[in-house]
């Protein structure tokens, strides 16, 4: 017998679409692009070559449209796991669960999800305004936690190694790791930078930035861009990745980060003009999706 998802749980809008995204299935193409900003969801669709779909609800914006004729949705998540963790659910459930019954769909459907972001490096030999491909999200955050998971989501000896090189302290969530899609590396980011991407629970405290509230561990930054395991190494921090890796592969779907290096942590750097970067960005991954 079906799971019969209550109204409590998968809550939908009057017309049917799932609560948050205000999207029906129809609405959302095999291939989506998910960015924080909701401004950057009109820079991405501005190159369509026809939008035949948009909608607002909160901070999520949705564009659908074709790019040589490649049907592609945008859809911005706003800034966080917290955010991540709402959009893949829903995305999952517009899509694989019927919405009218309230049951799980007898075919699955798998999407290939990209997320194109900003983001800062820790490494001095990554350079403002080039792109990192985030061959695994490290989880900072904690959310993967909160699910019942297959013992292959996660990269264990990383991780583990993570914990003991940087002294992990116990009062912080515990670390996990997650490998991004084989199949959208190798479509989307070849010839880039690749490496871990940390995922912080903040912008500030939790990535070493100290205003006036001093910090409760000042070491960890240093000790995050010292990490080394069999040649991986942590090359940038965001919000996002890692809840996106965990959920994405928990749900069956593909998926994959990319960001515009903004600034260098490491070296105090900061892009001079990242709004082109990024611009750059977005046709670079806008023509790879469709090549």
């Amino acid at each position: 017998m079906k799971k019969i998802f209550k109204e409590s749980e998968l809550i939908l809008n009057p017309s049917g679409s799932v609560y948050h995204i205000d999207l029906l299935p129809e609405n959302i193409a095999p291939v989506v692009i998910v960015v924080g900003d909701q401004h950057r969801v009109a820079e991405i669709s501005k190159y369509f070559d026809h939008v035949e779909f948009k909608t607002q609800s909160r901070e999520f914006v949705t564009h659908t449209g074709t790019f040589n004729n490649h049907r592609i949705t945008v859809l911005s998540t706003g800034i966080g796991t917290d955010n991540i963790d709402i959009v893949i659910n829903e995305l999952d459930a517009a899509v694989n669960i019927d919405l009218e019954k309230r049951v799980p769909k007898d075919e699955h459907t798998s999407l290939d999800i990209i997320r194109l972001g900003t983001s800062g490096a820790l490494q001095p030999d990554i350079e403002v305004d080039t792109f990192v491909a985030s061959s695994y999200g490290l989880g900072l955050d904690g959310l993967i936690n909160f699910y019942r998971y297959d013992d292959d989501l996660l990269e264990k000896d990383l991780a583990e190694a993570f914990i003991s090189q940087t002294g992990w302290d116990n009062k912080l969530p515990y670390p996990y790791i997650v490998k991004a899609s084989g199949k959208l590396l190798d479509k989307l980011a070849s010839g880039l930078t690749q490496g871990i991407t940390a995922t912080a629970s903040g912008f500030y405290g939790p990535q070493g930035r100290e205003l006036r509230i001093p910090l409760a561990f000042p070491e960890l930054n240093e000790k995050i861009e010292n990490f080394n395991f069999q040649g991986h190494r942590i090359t940038n921090f965001e919000m996002e990745t890692s809840a996106l890796y965990a959920l994405g592969k928990t749900l069956g779907h593909n998926t994959l980060t990319i960001c515009d290096i903004i600034a260098n942590r490491v070296n105090r750097t900061y892009s001079k003009d990242y709004k082109k970067s990024v611009e750059k960005l977005i046709q670079f991954v806008l023509e790879r999706i469709t090549s």
